[in-house]
This record gives C-alpha cells, structure tokens and sequence, in this order.
C-alpha cells in the first residue's frame, strides 16, 4: 500500500498542479490532503476546485476552518506585530476572494481521517491530522520533546501520526516500550506542497509505504519517502506581487 500524503497548499496553484502532476507518476494506491488549502495566495477557489474535482479525501487545516466560516481569524500564531498585519492582510484578501461554493466546501471537511489496518494479528492505527490530535493549530516541530509527543500519540491511539502544518518535513520513530515488549509509533510531518519552510523553495510531500509484513514491532517496516517537486516558483511570486497580499510572501516562497 503506498499512500500520497499533501498539505499546506495555500492557494498556490502552479505548486499544487505541479504536484498532480508528479504524484501521477508514482501511482499511489491512495492519496489524502491534510488541509491549509488557502491563505496567502491568489487561487484559494482554483485549488478547491482541483482536489474536489480529483475526490481527494481532505481535512480542514487551521486556515480552512477560519475562513470556512468567515473568521477574521486563521488560528495562525504570528509572532511579531508585524507578521501579525501581514496576516490581517491575508485573512482579509481570502475571505474577499473566496466564493460561497467554496467556503461551503470548507465548512464540512473533517478534523481527523483515521485508517486502521490488521497485519500480522497486529493493528495499525495510521492517523492523519493538520496540527496535532489535540488541536488544529498545534505545531508539533521536530525538537518537541520525546516524551511529549509519544504522550500525544498514545492518547490519539496513533501507532503513524501524519501531519503538517510547520511546513517543516520529518520523520521520527518513537520506541513505546512495555514490560514485554516495544511498540514502535511513527510521527510523519509531511511538509507543504505551496509554501514550505525549511529553506528548500520546492514544494514537497509524502509517500508512505505499508505493506503485508509492516508491524507496530518492527521499526523500518513502516517506510516514509519525502519527495520534492519543482514548479514554476516565479508565477506564483509574482501573482502575490501582483495582487493587494504583501510582497513578503512572495519573498518567502523565493527563500522558503
């Protein structure tokens, strides 16, 4: 079973199409979006449109859920005044552009998708998430504390937590150890397809592998793949440039 993982698109066409595209070629069993699907981007209507288009199952990112309901407020946790009004600017613009079709769409996507599998007498709960189990708009970066997020993992009943929202790809293997035995859970952010944050401009996503012999017993039977994909970085900078959002965001997708 190979499963396509994508998220935090935000509005960015040219790296979501470029992602259809690649994604297509790896023939994926299943393909699943974790959300973020607009804000900070001049197309939020033309990426909803593609993923319902395609059905692709779909969950509500921390944006989604704001302006799904016309919220002046993303869940986003801007940390200076000033990134702070260049939110403002964005949150504004979508809720402008964004048309009741769509909003509407945004409205019913779920919180969570849980996939649970039997293998090998074993169950695989795999868990897919925008922030954390917890809440939409937590971020769970890859220096989070081991015993913390073990703890966020056990209580989901999550043995692969997929997620995204820091826009910041990793993979860490987490040992639950039992009097009799360890249990090994998966904690996968897949990174972002339309804005990413780790000083690669390319977008990326998530292969995760499962198949016949995977087990919550065998650490490197669960396999994750990152890929990065290329798009035409340019078109949709200057689409930001060209529109009333803040030119630092096109900054930000030139320098990830």
């Amino acid at each position: 079973m190979k499963i396509a993982l994508f998220s935090d698109i935000h509005a960015n066409l040219p790296a979501l199409e470029a992602f259809f595209a690649d994604v297509e070629t790896q023939k994926p069993d299943a393909i699943y979006c974790l959300g973020d699907l607009v804000g900070y981007n001049i197309w939020p209507n033309e990426v909803i449109d593609e993923i319902r288009k395609r059905g692709i199952p779909c969950i509500a990112g921390n944006y989604d859920f704001g302006i799904g309901r016309s919220s002046d407020d993303c869940g986003c946790a801007y940390k200076t005044d000033e990134e702070k009004a260049l939110g403002k600017i964005s949150i504004s613009y979508t809720n402008e552009v964004v048309k009741d079709e769509q909003r509407a769409y945004l409205r019913t996507l779920p919180a969570h998708i849980r996939l649970e599998y039997q293998l090998n007498n074993d169950k695989l709960n795999v868990l897919l998430v925008h922030g954390s189990p917890r809440k939409v708009n937590e971020y769970l970066f890859e220096d989070r504390d081991e015993k913390s997020l073990l703890r966020i993992m056990e209580q989901a009943d999550a043995d692969v937590l997929c997620f995204g929202h820091t826009h910041q790809p990793y993979h860490r293997i987490l040992p639950s150890v039992t009097t009799d035995e360890t249990h090994y859970r998966h904690a996968v952010n897949i990174g972002s397809v339309g804005k990413p944050k780790d000083k690669d401009p390319r977008g990326g996503y998530v292969l995760l592998h499962i198949n016949s012999d995977s087990s919550i017993k065998n650490k490197d039977s669960v396999k994750v793949e990152f890929i990065r994909i290329d798009y035409d970085i340019e078109k949709a900078a200057k689409a930001v440039e060209d529109s009333p959002l803040p030119n630092e965001y096109a900054d930000m997708l030139r320098k990830a």
